[in-house]
Formats: C-alpha cells, structure tokens, sequence
C-alpha cells in the first residue's frame, strides 16, 4: 500500500491513478460501505486537493458500477480481479488504448508501477470488446447479487431492464428549501449568487436539483442553513408525515436526523417532535444539523435495550415516523458498492428488525394518529409485505391513502425509483390508528 508521500498538491494522471488503486485496494479489503472508506481516506491525505479528489472518485466509482461487468471479463481473460487490472480495464472499456494506459502506469515518484507483460496481455485481449457481452449472465449484465434477480424481476416486470441501467447511473445532487429560513425563491438566489445552479424538483415543493457537479456545503446557502442535502424522494417520505404546527411527532428511527429536520419545518418549530434511535453517535450528529437549520422543537432520545420510554409515551402521538432500517436497495446509484455485499441472511436479518419495530413504534400513536412506515428499499419483502403482516397481526389500523403530493396524491402507498420517478427508490404507507 502507497505512503502518503506518494502524492502530491496539483495531482499528474499517474498520481490520481495511484491513489485510485489505493483507494479501491482499501474499499475491496473493508467491510464498511465505500463512502466511508473514501472520507477515512481523503481525511487522511489532506493534501489532495478538491478537484484531485473528484477525480480520483471517478476512476474509483466507476470500477465500482462496472465490478461485476468488469470481474466477468477478467475470469474470461484468466486474470486476478486486482485494483491495477480493474481500473486499466475500465479505461479499456471507456476507450482508451492499452499503449495510453500503460503510460499512466510509470515507475516514478507517484505514479503505479508499470504494467507486467501478463497485465498488459489481458488488456490487448479487451481492446476489441466491449463492456456488454450476450453470454453475459443476467445477474451480471443488472449489477446486481444473483439471489436477489429474482426479486427485482417480481417487482419491476417488464420494466427490469431500464429500472437496473437508471440504478446504476450517477445520483443528482438534491436540496431540500429550509422553510423557517427561506423561500425556494430566495434560496435558488441565494445559490446562484455562489455561481450554483439549480432548478425546483419535479415533486416536492421544497426541492432544488443542482446542475451537474457542484460542491455545495462550502456554500455560504448551506451553511447558513437555507438548504440540506436530501434525496427528493426522502422528502416525499417527511411530506407522506403530514405533520403540522402543535403536533407531537416520534421520528422512530431518526438516525442523523435528515428527516426530523424536514418534519420540523413542516410544524413550522410549534409543537414537538422527538428524533429517535439506537445509535448515540448518530443522534449526536443532529445536533449541528438541527442548529444549524434553526430548529427548535426537536428533541433527542436514545432508545436502549430495557427502555420504557415507549410504554410511557404510549398512544401520546399524532403521527410515528418508521423509516425502518433496510437492505439500502433504493439507493444503489449513491452505493453500488452495497449490491456485493448484501446477503439473503441480511434480508432476512432486516425483514425481522422491521417487525420487531414497527410493533414497537405502533404503541406510541394515539387513537386517530398515523404511523407512517417508510423503507430506501425497493423490495416487496420489505415493503408490500410488511404492511401486509402488520394489519393482519396488529388490529386497530388501517391504510390511508397519500395526501400529498398532489402528484402522487390518492395512491395507496407511495414507491419511487429512478427510472420512474428520477429520485432514490423509497416506499411509504399510511396506516391510522382508529379512534
């Protein structure tokens, strides 16, 4: 593995490539998602400039949305699934030549070690491909784990195909308007006056969708708390809520609090809403975000095995948010790394978390409340299902259907996909608690 000295400010090709190799090298080896492998690393080489970094990501995520792509044609080719191999063979398959390749491989101060004679083989054994083959296994062809094809299958049908090649592409970068400090009008000013451009979303009345790739949290709009970043399709889940001022809301799974944050604006900071979760370190981590934005009826609760604070609270709530741990499979454009390394015993594992809370978080609302249950996911196991097994074992609910947005208003549950809807694919249900 390099040494930081191996790097340089103002990066050549050679030294981006290097730290790519090492970065992928590190995000094969590491249980942890990607994306925290990448903050660890660029944290720790401080001298990698803003742009360099952009680069060095791209290489990196596009190995990662090509892996099983680019694993396929290095098993035909008889060669290791090495970082080297797969980052020359994703340059290959983007049309570059061998020989242009083989001259960011040099053996100078930063750049990767040249290509073996066996390295450079398989890439002139690629030259003539390209990344789609028809003997290509359909698990391979969708990016996805092979247990799971079936699943997707039952849950897009016909429209498999395009709902994997939008799942694979890269993610807009959205914003979510903070109400209690702005309009959407006077934050797309306040943006564009930073040089950010950015265009209402197509469904939630909060949302920005900023053009191509601008950074935005060193944006004076940012942090003055006029937006947050936030999936389109996650603010559609805070609007599903449906809360509003002098309400108290439990936001049951709250995590670092992007949601409370939205439902807060929504209660327009009157009546009193209570983010949370398991993790202490993720509640800790609202408190900058709910401070930042202005909030101030929000509070933190750390739920802890023995904890009573559900059976004290019970039925004392207008409306429960469950936004329920999941398989994270709504979210593949942002994770592609997440497809290799989910199980059929995660599922499993998750399904029976998501009972268990839901029958938890179903105490706390009050007769004529609502509990508003929610996955990032886009299986029926995770969805469908359990809304399903939750009527029929717990009485006293019934689904309601979407009161907003006006565009998806009347459904009876809200689903979202990139191919469909253009933002990360979330699930929502209604269930009221009758009086």
């Amino acid at each position: 593995m390099a040494g930081l000295l191996r790097y340089s400010r103002g990066m050549t090709p050679a030294g981006q490539l290097a730290a790519a190799i090492d970065m992928l090298a590190l995000i094969e080896a590491d249980p942890r998602p990607a994306d925290a492998v990448a903050n660890h690393f660029f944290r720790t080489r401080r001298f990698i400039g803003g742009g360099d970094r952009r680069a060095v990501s791209t290489l990196v995520w596009g190995v990662l949305r090509a892996r099983r792509h680019l694993g396929w044609w290095l098993d035909f080719c008889h060669a290791p699934h090495t970082p080297r191999l797969l980052l020359a063979a994703q340059a290959v398959f983007s049309g570059q030549t061998p020989h242009k390749i083989a001259l960011a491989f040099t053996s100078g101060r930063y750049g990767p070690p040249p290509l073996s004679p066996e390295e450079m083989a398989v890439l002139e054994k690629l030259e003539t491909r390209t990344l789609e083959h028809p003997n290509m296994p359909e698990p391979v062809k969708y990016e996805v784990p092979d247990w799971i094809l079936p699943k997707l299958r039952a849950q897009f049908g016909p429209a498999l195909a395009d709902e994997m090649a939008a799942m694979n592409e890269p993610a807009p970068l959205d914003l979510r308007v903070n109400l209690l400090k702005a309009t959407r009008e006077e934050a797309l000013a306040a943006l564009a006056r930073e040089g950010l451009r950015a265009e209402p979303m197509r469904y939630s009345p909060w949302g920005l969708r900023l053009a191509g790739r601008q950074s935005v949290t060193s944006a004076k709009a940012f942090q003055d708390g006029l937006v947050e970043i936030q999936d389109e399709g996650s603010q559609l889940i805070a609007l599903a809520v449906g809360a509003e001022p002098g309400m108290r809301v439990a936001d049951y799974c709250a995590g670092a609090g992007g949601k409370t944050l939205a439902i807060a604006m929504t209660m327009q900071n009157k009546g009193h809403i209570v983010a949370c979760d398991v993790s202490e370190p993720r509640l800790e981590g609202a408190i900058k975000r709910l401070r930042r934005a202005g909030v101030h009826n929000a509070e933190r609760h750390l739920l802890t095995p023995g904890d009573k604070w559900v059976k004290r609270q019970a039925q004392r709530f207008d409306r429960v948010l469950v936004d329920a741990p999941c398989t994270g499979t709504g979210t593949w454009r942002r994770n592609p790394d997440a497809r290799g390394r989910l199980s059929e015993t995660d599922l499993a594992e998750l399904t029976q978390k998501q009972v268990e809370i839901l029958d938890h978080a179903q105490k706390l609302v009050k007769p004529g409340g609502k509990l508003v249950y929610a996955t990032c996911s886009v299986l029926n196991d995770e969805n469908e299902a359990q809304m399903e097994a939750f009527l029929a074992r717990t009485p006293g609910f019934k689904m309601v259907p979407l009161s907003a947005p006006d565009a998806l208003r009347g459904a009876p549950m809200l689903r979202l996909s990139p191919k469909a809807n253009g933002t990360d694919g979330f699930f929502a249900a209604i269930l009221a608690r009758e009086t």
